[in-house]
C-alpha cells in the first residue's frame, strides 16, 4: 500500500437509491430531526435521547446522567457526575469466585450534582445539539421555549472536567455522597475561582468558576446536600475529581482550568505499513487561548501516542476508567497516535501459496470443494434475517475463494462464483424476504421487518441499528469476493460496475467515514475514541453500549480493506487496514486477555475473553447461551485468513489449554466444534488439518456460515503436507 494522504474521504455523497421510510417506531428525544443532521445511533450518548433520558452516559472516566426529580437520594434537578474506582467494582455472581463470571461498576452515585435554584418540577427540561461521533452538547433550561436562561454541558469523550456553562441562572450544587468539607482557595490565575471539596466518602473533587461578566461567585453551604450561589451567574463552572494516589493532578487541572474541549476533529493516513490517526480537539472557554487542555486517555492511546503527544501525558496521574483500566491524563490540543505493522500484505488468501500446498492436501480439499458446491446457495440464503443470510452467501464466497487459492481449478470455481453471483442477486436486487429501506429520521439503512412486523428486535434489533457492521460485514466481504474472482476468471468488472454503489451504501451506513456525507452518520459504529465498535443501537441500557463479538468486529473490518483492493479505492482499502491494527490493539487490551493482563481486574483475566464488554461492566456470557464454547466461540468466529493477525498465538494456546485441552473440544457438539478447531488451526494447523481431514468428520461439526473447504485450506495455508 502506497501512501494514502487522508484515509477518511468519503465513499459518497448521493443520495441512496432506496425507498425511504419516516415512520420509525422510535423517535429521538429533546434532538431536532433534519435533513442535515444525521443522527448517531450507537454512540456513548444516546441513554439522553432514549427511553427515560436518565440512564448513565460514560466519558471516561466520568459519567453523567440526567437527574430529573424522580430517582437518588436528593430527586436532584440537574446533572449528576460520578466516577468509580476500582475498590467499589462489584464482583458475581459468587464474589468468591476465581474468575468471576462478571463485574459492574455501581451507577447512581450522586457524587457532584451541577443544578439551578430556579430548576424544579416542569422547570426543567433537556435538549441536544450538534450531535457528532465524540461529542454532543446538553442543555438544561427552565422550559421548552426558554433557553436563554441555561446550563450547557460539552459532553466530550475523554474529558478531563465536566464542564457546565452557567448562563443567568443561581448555580446549586448537590451530592448524594454528602459535603464533609468545603473550603475556598486561591487560585494563581486571576478571575478564577476554586474550592476543594471532600464528600463524605472520603474522596477529593476540586471545583473551579470563571465568571464571563466579572460578577464572581460566591457559595454557601446549605447543609451537608447542597451548595448554593448568592445570585445568578453566568460563566463556566468546571469539575474534576483528585485521586489521593496522584495529587499531581491538581497542578495539572490549576493549569488547565478555564478551558474544556466542545469536541473535536478526526484525520488519519497511511503511509505503506504505518497508519496514523490523529484527534485535534475544538477549544472554547476564557482562557482557550492560552490554557492547554486536560484530557484522559485510554491504555491503547498511551501505547501508541507519537513523541510529541507522549510527552505530555502522565502515565502515573490519572483516574481508573469502569471497563478499560487506567486513564493517564493527557495536557494537549492534540493528540496524534501511530499503529505500525498494518496488515497490508494480508489479502483474501491464506499465508501460502497454492504452489505450496502439497498435492495430497490438494485432493482432500478438492474433494470438499466439490461436495460443498453441491449445495444450494440460494435456499441457505432465502431467509427473513439479514445476519443469517449474510452468513450463508459468504459462506458460499468463502468456498469459492478458497477453492480457486488452493486449486486454481477454472471450472470449478466458475460455477461456485456463480453461485454467489445468483445468491447476492436476491440482496442487490433488494428482493429478500424483510428488504431494505432507508430510514429517514435515524438516516441508515434497516431492514423493513421492524415496520412489517412492529417487532423492534426483530433480525437481533437490525431496525434499531443493533449490529450493522456484523450483518453488512458479510455481504461486504461477499461482493468482495465476487469481484476478484469475476477479474481473475473472466478478466471482467461488469458486476463490480453493477453493484458497487450498492455495497458502499451498505458500508456508508455501518461505518460512513465522512461528514461530508449527510446521508449517514459518520462512523455508526466504530468507536475511534475507544477502538472498536459498538454493537447496541436505539435501546436504552444501564450499563452503556457494548459488544460480544470481537472477530465480525474485525470481519467488517477486513471486508472493508478487501473491497476497497478490489475497487482500487486506497481510502476504503486504508482505513480498513488501520480500523484493523487499531482492533488489534483495543482487544488485547480489553477483551482477548493473555495472562498479566493488567487492564481488567485480576479476578477476571482468566476467563481470556471479556465476554460481552459493557461501558460499565463486563460479563462472560453471551446473549443466547451460557456455555463456554458460545462465549469463547463468539469471539472467533468467523475465522478467516485476518484472524491470526487478531488474536495471538499466546492468546489462543492459553485459551485453548484454559477450556479445550486434553480432549475437551471433543466434547463440543454442532458447528461450534468447527469453529474451534479452524481456530486452533493459527497454531497447531497439523491438529486442525487432521480433524478437518478425518474420514469421519462430520458436516454437523460446520456452523451455519462455514465452509469446510476454507479451514482445510487455512489449515494447510499454515503448514506442509507431502502425504
Amino acid at each position: 500500500m502506497s501512501t494514502v494522504p487522508d484515509v477518511f474521504a468519503p465513499i459518497s455523497t448521493d443520495i441512496p437509491l432506496f425507498d425511504v421510510y419516516t415512520s420509525h417506531p422510535v423517535r429521538p428525544k429533546s434532538l431536532k430531526v433534519d435533513d442535515a443532521t444525521p443522527l448517531q445511533t450507537n454512540k456513548f450518548y444516546a441513554n439522553l435521547f432514549l427511553g427515560s433520558q436518565s440512564q448513565p452516559v460514560w466519558l471516561h472516566p466520568f459519567s453523567v446522567w440526567w437527574s430529573k426529580g424522580d430517582a437518588g437520594v436528593l430527586r436532584s434537578w440537574g446533572l449528576s457526575v460520578s466516577h468509580v474506582d476500582r475498590d467499589q467494582k462489584a464482583y458475581g455472581p459468587d464474589p468468591s469466585a476465581d474468575p468471576v463470571q462478571y463485574y459492574i461498576n455501581p451507577v447512581g452515585v450522586q457524587s457532584f450534582t451541577f443544578s439551578a435554584a430556579e430548576f424544579a418540577p416542569a422547570r426543567s427540561y433537556i435538549s441536544l445539539a450538534e450531535p457528532t461521533q465524540f461529542s454532543v452538547f446538553l442543555n438544561l433550561h427552565l422550559g421548552p421555549g426558554q433557553h436563554k436562561q441555561r446550563i450547557t454541558f460539552p459532553l466530550v469523550q475523554g474529558s478531563g472536567f465536566i464542564t457546565g456553562v452557567y448562563t443567568e441562572l443561581t448555580p446549586k450544587f448537590e451530592s448524594g455522597v454528602f459535603f464533609r468539607h468545603v473550603r475556598q482557595e486561591k487560585h494563581p490565575a486571576p478571575g478564577l475561582l476554586k474550592w476543594r471539596i471532600i464528600l463524605e466518602d472520603g474522596k477529593t473533587w476540586l471545583l473551579y468558576a470563571h465568571s464571563t461578566t466579572g460578577q464572581g461567585l460566591t457559595l454557601q453551604l446549605v447543609n451537608n446536600s447542597c451548595l448554593l450561589a448568592s445570585a445568578p451567574f453566568t460563566g463556566v463552572v468546571q469539575l474534576t475529581k483528585l485521586p489521593a494516589s496522584a495529587p499531581q493532578l491538581e497542578s495539572l487541572a490549576d493549569a488547565s482550568t478555564g478551558a474544556f474541549p466542545t469536541g473535536l476533529s478526526l484525520a488519519g493516513s497511511v503511509s505503506r505499513a504505518v497508519g496514523t490517526y490523529s484527534f485535534t480537539f475544538h477549544k472554547a472557554g476564557a482562557a482557550a487561548a492560552a490554557a492547554p487542555l486536560l484530557m484522559y486517555c485510554l491504555p491503547h492511546h498511551l501505547q501508541s501516542f507519537d513523541a510529541a503527544t507522549a510527552a505530555r501525558a502522565h502515565p502515573r496521574a490519572g483516574l481508573p476508567s469502569t471497563t478499560k483500566g487506567f486513564m493517564a491524563a493527557v495536557v494537549s490540543d492534540r493528540w496524534v497516535m501511530a499503529e505500525p505493522g498494518l496488515p497490508v500484505d494480508i489479502g483474501f488468501s491464506p499465508a501460502r501459496r497454492s504452489s505450496e500446498v502439497s498435492d495430497a492436501a490438494k485432493r482432500v480439499i478438492r474433494a470438499a470443494a466439490v461436495e460443498e458446491a453441491e449445495q444450494d446457495a440460494g435456499a441457505q440464503s432465502d431467509l427473513d434475517s439479514m445476519y443469517f443470510s449474510g452468513k450463508a452467501v459468504d459462506k458460499f464466497a468463502c468456498l469459492a475463494c478458497a477453492a480457486w487459492d488452493a486449486l486454481r481449478e477454472r471450472e470449478l470455481v466458475g460455477g461456485l462464483l456463480e453461485k454467489v453471483r445468483e445468491a447476492l442477486a436476491r440482496f442487490v436486487e433488494n428482493r429478500q424476504k424483510f428488504p431494505l429501506a432507508y430510514d429517514g429520521v435515524w438516516k441508515g439503512l434497516v431492514t423493513t421487518a421492524i415496520y412489517k412486523t412492529g417487532d423492534l428486535m426483530s433480525d437481533f434489533g437490525n431496525g434499531c441499528y443493533n449490529d450493522h457492521h456484523f450483518h453488512y460485514g458479510y455481504f461486504v466481504h461477499a461482493a468482495a469476493v465476487v469481484a476478484r474472482l469475476d477479474k481473475e476468471l473472466h478478466n471482467s468488472t461488469a458486476w463490480l460496475d453493477a453493484h458497487r454503489d450498492y455495497v458502499n451504501t451498505l458500508i456508508r451506513d455501518a461505518a460512513n467515514p465522512s461528514e461530508r456525507d449527510t446521508h449517514f452518520p459518520a462512523s455508526r459504529a466504530f468507536d475511534w475514541f475507544h477502538g472498536h465498535s459498538w454493537a447496541k443501537g436505539l435501546f436504552e441500557s444501564a450499563d452503556g453500549k457494548d459488544e460480544e463479538s470481537t472477530s465480525e468486529d474485525a470481519y467488517f473490518s477486513y471486508a472493508l480493506k478487501l473491497w476497497g483492493a478490489v475497487t482500487r479505492d486506497a481510502a476504503t482499502e486504508a482505513r480498513g487496514s488501520l480500523m484493523l491494527a487499531l482492533q488489534r490493539r483495543a482487544f488485547r487490551n480489553y477483551f482477548l486477555m493473555e495472562e498479566g493482563n493488567g487492564n481488567q481486574p485480576p479476578r477476571f483475566v482468566a476467563n481470556k475473553v471479556a465476554g460481552i464488554l459493557f461501558e460499565n461492566k463486563c460479563d462472560h456470557a453471551t446473549y443466547f447461551g451460557m456455555e463456554t464454547h458460545f462465549i469463547q466461540g463468539i469471539h472467533m468466529i468467523p475465522v478467516s485468513p485476518i484472524s491470526p493477525y487478531i488474536r495471538s498465538a499466546t492468546f489462543i494456546k492459553q485459551e485453548w489449554e484454559r477450556y479445550f485441552s486434553a480432549g475437551r473440544v471433543d466434547q463440543v457438539e454442532g458447528g461450534w466444534r468447527g469453529i474451534l478447531y479452524a481456530n486452533y488451526a493459527i497454531i497447531e494447523p497439523k491438529a486442525a488439518w487432521e480433524f478437518f481431514a478425518s474420514s469421519s468428520f462430520k458436516n454437523e461439526w460446520l456452523d451455519q456460515g462455514a465452509s469446510r473447504t476454507l479451514y482445510l485450506t487455512l489449515a494447510a495455508g499454515r503448514c506442509f503436507f507431502e502425504s
